[in-house]
């Protein structure tokens, strides 16, 4: 696979000459906070590109957690894997409807589970459409199933334990990927009854100080420039947040991009350590 980002990207021009190739499968990961009122499900139904399936992050996800979109059982996600026809030796690439957004939670999960052949479209389906490439909708065609190894890489996910010790210990920068006013404690989640404000220690990294406009990722200077002014050093251990453990893993694709593909996600997130019932340091401003 031809990419670019240190094998973490693929460019819109490189896709589009390589979508009959048998072993690569395209995955459209859209997905949208609860308050935006969209469906990536229904979006994708709409519209999608030629022979993508749709890869549900609420519906692979953990379904005996409160929590939203924990990352699934091995047991589970090799299952839904085998459906979609998706398995060892796949090359896959996956896009979101935003650009660089939901789809790098979907790159995450499949590092997490040991595949390792994956790559996010750079631009995702905003580019694609803007460059008037072809479309098609209805359901994801049928793939004949196909058996999926899941290995499991414990070293990219973060718990509440590991982030409990990183406030008290150290050991690893927070990085926290939301928005300035939610992580100052100036703005309400968009999750109901969460505490404001943010983990003590943690470090500001806004996940859209890593994409352009156009929904691309920006370029390695500028990613390396945005986690200095925040105060990161990309050479040392880092755990990132977010509000659900989505945006986080964008700054993980960012920093992959950049030479550091070992930084981990807390997958529970603020939806986690805000729960006022849990009793966890919360600082503001």
């Amino acid at each position: 696979m031809t990419t670019t980002g240190r094998d973490v990207l693929v460019e819109t021009d490189w896709l589009a000459e390589h979508l009959s190739v048998p072993d690569l499968v395209v995955l459209d990961a859209s997905w949208h906070l609860p308050t935006q009122n969209r469906s990536g499900r229904k979006e994708f139904l709409a519209e999608h590109i030629p022979g993508a399936q749709f890869f549900d992050l609420d519906e692979l996800s953990d379904e005996k957690s409160d929590l939203p979109h924990m990352l699934p059982s091995t047991v589970k996600f090799a299952s839904r894997m085998k459906e979609m026809g998706i398995g060892d030796g796949v090359r896959l690439v996956v896009y979101d409807s935003m650009g660089i957004y939901s789809a790098a939670r979907c790159w995450w999960t499949f590092r997490v589970m040991g595949h390792r052949d994956v790559a996010v479209l750079n631009g995702g389906l905003r580019k694609w459409k803007a460059e008037g490439r072809p479309l098609e909708d209805g359901p994801a065609r049928a793939r004949a199933q196909l058996h999926f190894t899941p290995r499991v890489n414990a070293a990219l996910v973060a718990d509440l334990d590991d982030i409990k010790s990183y406030v008290e210990h150290g050991g690893a920068q927070i990085v926290d990927a939301r928005p300035a006013p939610r992580f100052l404690g100036d703005e309400a989640e968009p999750r109901p009854g969460l505490l404001m404000g943010h983990m003590p220690g943690a470090k500001n990294l806004p996940y859209s100080r890593l994409v352009n406009r156009d929904g691309t990722l920006r370029s390695a200077d500028e990613i390396k420039s945005a986690a200095a002014a925040a105060g990161i050093d990309i050479g040392a251990p880092i755990a990132n947040t977010c509000g659900s453990g989505v945006t986080a893993a964008i700054v993980a694709l960012a920093l992959a991009a950049v030479g550091r593909p070992d930084t981990s996600v807390y997958d529970g997130s603020w939806a986690e350590w805000g729960r006022a019932d849990l009793g966890l340091p919360v600082e503001q401003g």
